[in-house]
């Protein structure tokens, strides 16, 4: 068997990396070939990706992984980037946190009521949702001129291999797919106003995607043909393949990063009003599998605040939480008030205040408060998800990054 690696380029809201991975009999072994941040980029009052930064840490990364087998891209959901007719990219692509969606939903549901909606797509509410996105965009001159969207992962593909095509499980998180046959929600689509012609192709997890162009095997060092391989392009959906559940196994997810996950890998969406009501989604996973999921705020809030206390070391402020008075105070971490970044300790006393709740007075008391909140909310999504799914849980599984912290799994837990 070759000892040639795959390479696997992981995009999160942070930082990206490029992983290799080795196949020896009925191993698999991970090494990380680099790491690079993932810094947004604020021009005027619109929040960016820096999208050419990312593609040049995955060219980094190509280079210091060496000779690969194949590769394949993941990241985030609901962004994308739009193409002119040459295939150029007109500007970089907004990020889910830029406020420019505020108020754009009651748009669409004057067109397409809230119920509806969800019946059709089976998706939660979020304001940034590739839906909501569009709706926003479409009095602007860059959508007027676009000719093509590639959500992220698929516009990076497109500028490794020449080829462009829309990765399925990330594009059920667009609001614009139906769930129960994984294709586009056309009705959906032509009542509010979206020109599905603008996506290229639906793929789905295993498909050919294409292979390294000759300059990027140039700018990388390595030996054509190299192919790259769609792979379920959002990462949550990546994560949930990964769960290590063993055949049969009752069990539900916790994927736990920037944002918390929670829910459970289901045959087939669940579509009720009363899922609609709790704000659970429907997304399409691998293999024709459904993630049945809540959206939590997540390690976000911690990051945040520690970003406005000048980045402290964070072994020694979870240590100190551990050490503070549990439960004292909580907040819903579901909150989209906790969405924007910027003052984010300040916003958490707040919620604490307008509660009634006593105000964190300390950085550990603060971390303590976004930790009980995170497992309280993971609770609250896996008994109820169930619940709405009408399946048992017998084993919770915890994924992701956020699974190193120890405070969080055990407070889960």
């Amino acid at each position: 068997m070759s000892t040639t690696p795959y390479a696997a380029i992981d995009l999160g809201a942070s930082s990206g990396r490029v992983i290799t991975a080795r196949v020896t009999g009925t191993t698999l072994n991970l090494s990380e070939a680099h790491r690079f941040p993932n810094r947004p980029a604020r021009t005027g009052p619109a929040l960016h990706w820096d999208i050419l930064n990312l593609y040049a840490g995955i060219l980094d990364g190509l280079r210091k992984a060496g000779q690969v087998r194949s590769l394949g891209i993941d990241s985030w959901a609901v962004d994308y980037g739009l193409l002119d007719a040459d295939g150029a990219l007109l500007g970089n692509p907004f990020h889910y946190r830029d406020t420019r969606t505020e108020h754009i939903a009651e748009k669409v549901w004057a067109t397409v009521p809230p119920a509806e909606l969800y019946a059709a797509t089976g998706l939660q509410y979020a304001p940034f949702n590739t839906l909501y996105q569009l709706t926003a965009a479409r009095e602007t001159a860059q959508l007027r001129a676009a000719q093509s969207a590639l959500l992220i992962p698929d516009l990076l593909t497109y500028w490794l291999t020449g080829q462009q095509g829309t990765e399925l499980t990330n594009a059920s998180t667009t609001q614009l797919i139906d769930p129960r046959t994984g294709d586009w929600a056309h009705d959906i689509a032509a009542r509010t106003g979206i020109d599905l012609a603008l996506f290229p192709p639906l793929r789905r997890p295993g498909d050919h995607a294409g292979e390294l162009l000759p300059h990027v095997l140039d700018e990388t060092g390595l030996t054509g043909p190299v192919p790259v391989t769609t792979v379920a392009s959002h990462d949550t959906a990546s994560a949930v393949a990964a769960v290590p559940a063993t055949d049969g196994e009752n069990f539900a997810y916790i994927c736990t990063g920037t944002w918390s996950l929670a829910g459970l890998e289901l045959d087939a969406p669940v579509l009720t009003e009363e899922s609609r009501a709790a704000n659970f989604t429907n997304e399409l996973g691998v293999d024709g599998t459904v993630r049945y999921l809540r959206n939590i705020m997540g390690l976000w809030l911690l990051q945040e605040c520690q970003r406005a206390w000048g980045e402290p070391d964070l072994t020694e402020l979870l240590h100190a939480a551990g050490q503070a008075t549990g439960l004292r105070s909580v907040i819903d971490a579901g909150d989209a008030a906790f969405l924007a970044p910027g003052g984010m300790p300040e916003r958490i006393a707040a919620a604490c205040r307008a509660s009634g709740q006593p105000e964190p007075r300390t950085r550990a008391e603060t971390t303590r408060c976004i930790l009980d909140s995170l497992a309280l909310a993971h609770r609250k999504a896996v008994t109820e998800a169930a619940r709405l799914a009408d399946r048992p849980v017998d084993v919770v599984h915890i994924v992701g990054g956020g699974a190193r912290n120890a405070l969080l799994c055990q407070l889960t837990a």
